[in-house]
Formats: C-alpha cells, sequence, structure tokens
C-alpha cells in the first residue's frame, strides 16, 4: 500500500498541467500496478492467471472471483446466448475507406453496435460486448485486408478460439495463434483504473452515455501512439535492427540513443523491473517460435538494450514492457501486419474497461454510481487587451 498512500496527499500546483499523473481521483477493485511486482487481478499476480482460460480471467474482472467449473460454464454459455453481431454492422463497416487505421474502424464499429443493440442496461451491455468484440474485431480484419466475406462464429469453441476461427488467417498456423492470442488476450485485458484509455472510456460512461460510445473513445485513447500503438512501433523497431548478432544489436542501440531516439518496448510509467508480461511472452516464444528471426532479435535486445540502457542514471526503468516481444509474437504466428497489432490490445482492453465501467456506473457509491467527471482547472491570470472596441482575455 505504499505507492498509494504516497498520492494521498495535498495537491500542489507543481502537480497542475502535468496530464493528472500521480493525482488520485478515485478507486479501482478490478486491477492493479505495483512497481514492482507488475499487475495483479482481483488479487492474483497475472503470472497466475496467464495460463488459465481466458472465459474464466474475464468472470474474475467481472465478479470479482475465479469462477468454479459449473459457473465457468455456464458463464460460458451465456456469452454464447448472445446473438451474432447486426447485419447493419457488417455493412457499415465494408464502407468505410480502407486508409482508416484499424483502430479507428473499431471505434466506428462500437458506436454502430451501440446504434442497433445496445439495451441501456451497463451489465448487459458489459456482456455482450464481450462476446461481440471477438467478432468485430475478426470482421475488421477480414474486410480491411481484403481476406474476404466476414466468418460466422462457432458456437462450439471457446472465446479465443472462435476469434481465431473468425479471423482465418490465411496461411496462419491457427492452433500456434490461439496459443499465443489466449496468453495475449489476458495479460493486455486490464491495467489499473488510470491509464488514459480507462480513464477517458470511465469519464465519457459518467455522463451516463452508453458503454459502446464511451468504449469508442476509450479505443480513440488506446489508439494513440504514445499509449497502445506502441506496440506496432516495437516491431517496426524489432525489424529495423535486422540482426540477433548481440555485437550488432548494441551498436545499433547506442548509435539510436546518440541520435536521440527511443528503444521502443523498453520503459514503463510506473514498474520499476522487467514487465512480469512481458517476461510471460517471452517465454511463450520459446515454445512456439524460437528459431523465428524476429523472435531472436526481441531475445538478443532484451540483453543488450537492458544493459545498455543501465548505463543512464536518469533512466529509472530500463526493463523491457509488454510491447517489447508482443508484436514479434504475432508476425511469428502469422499476424505479419504491424498496423492491426493495437486493434488485438483494444480486443481485450473492452472488457477490462467495461467491467470498470459497469462498477463506476452501478456499483460504487451503493448503486449510486461515480458523479460525473468534473475537474477543476485553475485559471491564470490574464490582463485584458483592449483590441478596438472590445476587450480580450
Amino acid at each position: 500500500m505504499g505507492d498509494d498512500a504516497e498520492v494521498l496527499r495535498q495537491i500542489t500546483r507543481g502537480d497542475l498541467n502535468k496530464g493528472l499523473r500521480g493525482v488520485p481521483v478515485g478507486t479501482c477493485r478490478t486491477s492493479r500496478v505495483d512497481p514492482e511486482h507488475g499487475v495483479s487481478y482481483v488479487g492474483y499476480d497475472i503470472a497466475e492467471l496467464a495460463s488459465l482460460d481466458p472465459e474464466a480471467v474475464v468472470h474474475l474482472l467481472l465478479h470479482r472471483r475465479l469462477p468454479t467449473d459449473a459457473e465457468l460454464d455456464s458463464f460460458r454459455a451465456s456469452l454464447r446466448a448472445v446473438p451474432p453481431l447486426d447485419p447493419q454492422v457488417l455493412g457499415l463497416l465494408a464502407a468505410l475507406p480502407r486508409q482508416g487505421h484499424p483502430m479507428e474502424w473499431l471505434s466506428v464499429g462500437l458506436v454502430s453496435i451501440g446504434m442497433t443493440s445496445k439495451s441501456g442496461d451497463y451489465e448487459v451491455d458489459a456482456l455482450n460486448v464481450i462476446a461481440w468484440a471477438p467478432e468485430l474485431v475478426a470482421a475488421i480484419y477480414r474486410i480491411r485486408s481484403g481476406w474476404g466475406e466476414p466468418i460466422p462464429r462457432d458456437p462450439s469453441l471457446g472465446l479465443i478460439e472462435n476469434f481465431v476461427h473468425m479471423l482465418g488467417v490465411p496461411g496462419g498456423d491457427h492452433a500456434k495463434l490461439s496459443q499465443l492470442l489466449r496468453t495475449f488476450y489476458v495479460l493486455h485485458l486490464d491495467h489499473g483504473g488510470g491509464n488514459l484509455s480507462t480513464f477517458v472510456g470511465k469519464a465519457i460512461a459518467s455522463a451516463h452515455t452508453d458503454l459502446f460510445s464511451s468504449l469508442a473513445g476509450a479505443m480513440a485513447g488506446l489508439y494513440g501512439p504514445l499509449h497502445g500503438r506502441a506496440n506496432q512501433d516495437c516491431l517496426d523497431f524489432v525489424r529495423r535492427i535486422g540482426t540477433s548478432d548481440p555485437a550488432e544489436v548494441e551498436r545499433f542501440v547506442r548509435q539510436e540513443l546518440a541520435q536521440g531516439g527511443k528503444i521502443f518496448g523498453f520503459g514503463h510509467a510506473v514498474l520499476r523491473n522487467e514487465d512480469p508480461r512481458a517476461t510471460i511472452e517471452y517465454a511463450l516464444g520459446e515454445r512456439i517460435c524460437p528459431d523465428d528471426p524476429l523472435f531472436a532479435t526481441a531475445r538478443t535486445l532484451r540483453e543488450v538494450a537492458v544493459r545498455v540502457l543501465s548505463e543512464h542514471p536518469k533512466i529509472s526503468n530500463p526493463y523491457p514492457n509488454v510491447d517489447a516481444v508482443s508484436g514479434s509474437l504475432l508476425n511469428a504466428t502469422g499476424l505479419t501486419d504491424a498496423n492491426y497489432y493495437t486493434l488485438l490490445f483494444g480486443l481485450a482492453r473492452i472488457t477490462g474497461i467495461a467491467a470498470q465501467i459497469v462498477d463506476e456506473r452501478v456499483r460504487f457509491r451503493g448503486g449510486r454510481g461515480v458523479p460525473i467527471y468534473r475537474p477543476k482547472y485553475v485559471a491564470e491570470d490574464q490582463p485584458a487587451q483592449r483590441i478596438g472596441s472590445t476587450f480580450r482575455s
């Protein structure tokens, strides 16, 4: 609790215009980010959850407990009972401009689901969007990439296995892709209450905006290159290195730093050790694609970049974060277009944000919900300037 106690302090002028960094505004019951131990969901370290069925971890976020076998079967049945996407949503996707980024398509898709299918009940809509998100993301992939018509869901399959089925990646290794995406999905579900996309989604919903439009706004935040889009930049960075030779990788890293460049995939705003999610992904890579050239580069970079970055006293965290190797793994299993990687991040994060919106709208403050967000801005004194016959301040 030390880090939480530290932020419960008087706000000073020095805290202003810093993006609310470190300023407490509420509580989060779904997840926590500890500087030393990384992310946990409802008290479970992410390493304890990474190999579980994704539906069990979703149940944990929604209901604050891991399900029994009977509860898991019932929860899966509830997801399967959600009807398919309204055909109007798929028709709208087919009309979107192909030059739009997949994350822009995702925001449009979520708003269109709200227009056709929202119930107005945050809890009902949260379950529905968790079931619809894989279908929506798979349809965006297929339509925008020109892979063919959307593939109908297969009710006999699990949440992520069904997603891989609906993707129908041409030439992809579906078994390895399912193995990777089951883990990827769990690792990206939630990340505390104050990251940009989560905060934006909850702030929009505080106006009693429907869940789907709130999530569309959250995905617009996730789309930013300083937030979720970093994962596609990491793969581009690994591709630029082009070798797994330690000496060559070190030469590249030092040259990038000397020219003022970034070492993508390293460092974190909160963590002070290697991101446990990255540790899990590196281990997964050793199992499913140990000989892949890009994974080999990422593996070498893990050792070299930490050593080189540790030489700089102003760098508080030289360690890999979750984005450092995720793109290399996705590429190795057939998803080679980095423009879609944030879309896969969004597929998972929709669940965590939806769970937090449900808390803030129907559970907190004895069921009254959190009031509309209205942070105070301090007015800067500006002398009035006469312009003609009017004043401008």
